[in-house]
């Protein structure tokens, strides 16, 4: 049984990932009922929270049906990062993710995400001082290292957890890697081995099918999977994975019916959280995963992504379901 100190998660929890324009109310929602155990808000920046911008206190916003659900948070100036707890705190999630595992050029070169991993002491100080002042579990994600010759992973995760970090989610590359080339998971195996390690460790990177899951779980011992860019568009996927850890066989792929019937659900429920222009916008990046596989489908997409109100995008599903039922 994994637990995140007192919050059970069950046997090898799939979690899903904190994914930047992704990871919002309507989508996390949805992969709960499809058989997420854990969710993540995006990312969010401390500066932006301490500055009430919009955009950033938006990423706040979660609900009852979403639990157990961790806030998300980065930045370089502890100060900084100490005073959105309280902020953060008054969301109720049931816990509080940092983010040290961020490889964009954006976030490192501020000093955030996957640049603490260049700068281990401040990384394990952030960490600790999080720890005293938050009131509920303080968990981090992160990867191997900055780069090939630096995978510190095994280290840092002892002096985390030192400090009081209540779980790990370690993505199997490294900064340098960015996305590229393939996950490496044996570090990540070598973290839960370390028989000084007691916290949970959590697998992420290139889990894009159930046996690879299942890979994980019963070869690399790991105490539970966190699913990132195989749930876009296909919050299916967390129903299939269970199903196989369950029985060892696949589900069937969803009907073009029920593919369109939650990629309808997915845009009502956005232009609800979010307003009809945004809402629209946020879900056009899931129309190609939502129905890939389907043949010649390309110019349905391209009118989906084009369609200027939601009106229209229903109608375009309606035409789908004619065409491919």
């Amino acid at each position: 049984m994994a637990k995140i100190k007192n919050i059970e998660l069950g046997e090898f929890p799939l979690l899903l990932a904190p994914m930047e324009d992704v990871s919002d109310p309507p989508f996390r929602k949805l992969c709960k009922e499809f058989g997420a155990d854990v969710v993540y808000t995006e990312f969010i920046s401390s500066e932006g929270l301490i500055r009430n911008a919009q955009k950033s206190a938006k990423k706040l916003d979660i609900y009852e049906s979403e639990r157990p659900v961790g806030i998300q948070i980065f930045g370089h100036n502890l100060e900084s990062m100490l005073q959105t707890i309280e902020i953060v705190e008054a969301s109720k999630p049931d816990f509080i993710d940092i983010n040290f595992g961020c490889p964009v050029k954006k976030v490192v070169h501020k000093g955030a995400g996957a640049a603490l991993l260049k700068d281990i002491p401040k990384m394990v100080r952030m960490a600790e001082a999080m720890v005293k002042r938050a009131n509920i579990p303080v968990t981090v994600k992160t990867r191997l290292g900055w780069d090939a010759n630096s995978i510190v992973i095994v280290e840092v995760a002892e002096r985390l957890q030192d400090v009081g970090i209540a779980a790990l989610a370690i993505h199997g590359r490294t900064r340098a890697q960015l996305y590229k080339g393939d996950a490496d998971w044996k570090p990540i195996a070598a973290v839960k081995n370390n028989p000084r390690m007691h916290i949970p460790i959590f697998g992420n990177g290139d889990i894009n099918t159930p046996e690879r899951a299942k890979l994980m779980r019963d070869e690399y011992g790991l105490d539970g999977a966190m699913i990132g860019r195989s749930s876009i568009g296909n919050p299916w996927f967390f129903r299939e994975v269970k199903h196989f850890l369950q029985t060892g066989e696949h589900l069937s792929k969803p009907t073009i019916t029920e593919r369109v019937a939650v990629a309808k659900r997915h845009l009502e429920m956005a232009t609800e959280w979010n307003g009809d222009v945004v809402g629209l916008l946020e879900t056009r990046r899931h129309y190609s995963s939502y129905f890939k596989g389907t043949p010649d489908f390309k110019p349905f997409r391209m009118k989906m992504v084009t369609a200027p109100t939601k009106e229209e995008v229903f109608s375009i599903f309606e035409q789908v379901i004619q065409t491919y039922k």
